[in-house]
């Protein structure tokens, strides 16, 4: 069990900004994501895509604005905690909130926050899973989502489900030579048109010219096991054909879609899916509860990212009152405050 001052739940960029002004108000955070990665929608959507309204900064990208976020709270080391799922969210009789994450169908990780910000956005990102019957038992194992930095298909017949840009990407890096090579790579889509960027598509193509790369069109249809492994897919084409393709890894780039997931059950007032809170503080129904970003709803609600960011300085400033309520309430300014610019690390430590 991991104890906390603050549990964020998204690291997306107003959960990573919520992080900055908690930790201007001396609270350590710890972070909950669902993805592999920080970012949020941002990273998992449209990293390469221009924003141009966040303050003071005319263009970046979603990849862009999450290092720069990240820069910014590198000084408060946050623990970060990705690729596992808040499951369930109880109070205790201290007053603290007890946090299940699933991480895999078997693994389970639990922190003890004294206040919680929920930053999950339109809910968490969860990919598009293959249902096929029995294949679910393989993930993990053989069955993944999302490209492993690992070399988890290094010597292996891969099978890659998808058409777009990260089926494509994955293609090409499993192709080439490396210690993650793959013994063999075979894409699979339900048509021979593929959607990725003009140069990722030119070294695809060039990958399949020279046999490190195939291309099915049809559909999985069922598995072949052996005792507990899985062997092969059987595969529908578009002219009604079947066939059948072996395999040691199956990697499925179907996309991701929002799901709000287990919030629902967490006891909390909501209002057409989304949380209801205070704008005075953004705390929910539940004391010690705090929520931001586009999982929130209230009257003039806009769904911006600047938006997002008011609503985690307001909430930072609730949780501190709850955490040390002896604090003096001055507003502080990292202009002038010494107390501020040494948690940023640009003044030592007394």
């Amino acid at each position: 069990m991991i104890e906390t001052d603050a549990l964020v739940i998204g690291a997306g960029p107003v959960g990573l900004f919520a992080v900055f002004e908690l930790g201007l108000q001396g609270i350590a955070a710890q972070v909950v994501d669902v993805l592999d990665e920080p970012g949020g929608q941002c990273a998992a959507l449209y990293p390469d895509k221009p924003i141009y309204d966040i303050p003071g900064v005319p263009l970046c990208t979603g990849r862009e604005l999450t290092r720069n976020l990240l820069l910014q709270i590198a000084p408060f080391s946050a623990g970060f905690h990705f690729s596992q799922q808040v499951e369930a969210l109880a109070r205790q009789p201290d007053g603290r909130w007890l946090a299940t994450t699933r991480i895999h169908p078997h693994t389970q990780q639990q922190f003890l926050a004294r206040t919680v910000v929920i930053a999950a956005g339109v809910g968490a990102f969860v990919p598009k899973e293959l249902k096929v019957e029995g294949l679910a038992a393989f993930q993990g194992s053989q069955l993944f989502y999302r490209l492993k930095p690992d070399d988890v298909f290094a010597g292996k017949h891969v099978l890659i489900v998808g058409g777009e840009d990260a089926a494509v990407h994955s293609a090409i890096a499993l192709a080439q030579a490396g210690a993650a090579q793959a013994l063999s790579v075979t894409v699979l889509h339900r048509r021979d048109v593929l959607q990725a960027p003009p140069e990722e598509l030119a070294k695809f193509a060039a990958l399949r010219s020279a046999g490190r790369i195939s291309f099915v069109a049809g559909q999985v249809s069922s598995i072949q096991t052996s005792g507990e492994r899985l062997t092969g897919v059987a595969i529908s084409t578009p002219d009604d054909q079947s066939l059948t393709l072996a395999l040691g890894g199956l990697l499925v780039c179907q996309g991701i879609s929002p799901k709000l997931g287990p919030i629902a059950d967490w006891g909390l007032a909501m209002e057409r899916k989304q949380l209801v809170v205070d704008t005075a503080s953004f705390a929910t129904s539940a004391p010690g509860i705090f929520a931001v970003g586009d999982v929130i709803a209230y009257p003039g609600k806009k769904k911006l990212i600047v938006s997002g960011f008011h609503e985690a300085t307001l909430a930072a400033f609730a949780a501190a009152a709850l955490i040390h309520p002896e604090a003096s309430n001055v507003l502080q300014y990292t202009t002038s405050s010494a107390v501020l610019q040494q948690r940023l690390g640009v003044l030592p430590q007394p």
